[in-house]
């Protein structure tokens, strides 16, 4: 406990509200209130008038329990409580081994269920600051379905986003959307790609760039979405089913809709 804490500790011991403290004191309220709230420390006398009114030393009002870590101010010590916060919980009900829903909030703590939740979880649906799961959602995410600031899974969606379809400011998948993205098809700002390529600055063998496009089968700069005939269309189609093997070729269709 802190000097702060032990004040007013002791002074709801006595039943003594922070006014009638003061009074006893020669002081504010305002200063009471202060010194629980560790924003200042008593004087020196009026720290020798608390010890004679608690009946205890002024060396332990002054000392830190064995416990608490020496912090400067109430700041350090709301983020070393906060540090060392944990919760845990498992449900009773289990599926193959595995809680139903497992909680882990702490430092040092994994949870691992069919619902997990933690700073790192991992679960079919899993919900944490690192997580691992089918479904998974994280600042840094892995899973089927993952999404976060650092996203990677077969459909991810994030700040920086990796997968089979990816999308995100930095994205990098076989079917990648953002701001700048990478892949097979791409689409967005800057969009580098294998066989196709929508956005400002294109580039792949079939390329329509809104400001500058690069393409060897065919190419369209300063020509959006709304811009392409359906003579375009229907050669851009032609191309897809010709170059793309069978195995992508839902991923043709994907890109040939965004362009329709």
């Amino acid at each position: 406990m802190t000097t702060g804490e032990k004040i007013a500790t002791l002074r709801k011991a006595q039943n003594l509200t922070q006014e009638q403290l003061a009074e006893r004191l020669g002081v504010s309220r305002q200063s009471v209130s202060k010194w629980e709230s560790d924003l200042a420390y008593p004087e020196t006398e009026k720290l020798i008038r608390l010890s004679e009114l608690f009946d205890c030393s002024v060396d332990s009002l002054l000392r830190p329990s064995a416990k608490q870590v020496q912090q400067s101010g109430p700041s350090g010590d709301f983020l070393f409580r906060l540090w060392r916060f944990s919760y845990s919980y498992q449900s009773n009900r289990r599926i193959h081994g595995l809680p139903l829903v497992d909680i882990q909030l702490g430092t040092g703590r994994v949870a691992k269920g069919v619902f997990a939740i933690g700073l790192r979880a991992k679960g079919i649906i899993s919900l944490g600051l690192l997580s691992m799961g089918f479904l998974s959602v994280g600042a840094c995410s892995l899973g089927v379905l993952s999404f976060g600031s650092l996203a990677l899974g077969l459909l991810s969606a994030g700040a920086i986003a990796a997968g089979g379809i990816a999308v995100g400011a930095i994205a990098v998948g076989l079917f990648a959307i953002g701001a700048v993205s990478v892949g097979l098809f791409a689409a967005g700002a800057a969009a580098f790609g294998y066989y196709g390529a929508f956005g400002d600055w294109a580039q792949a063998k079939i390329a329509i760039g809104g400001q500058v496009a690069h393409g060897s089968l065919f190419l369209h700069a300063s020509k959006l979405q709304g811009d392409l005939t359906e003579a375009d269309l229907h050669t851009i189609r032609a191309l897809l089913a010709d170059r793309v093997p069978l195995f992508w070729r839902w991923l043709s269709k994907l890109f040939s809709g965004l362009l329709s």
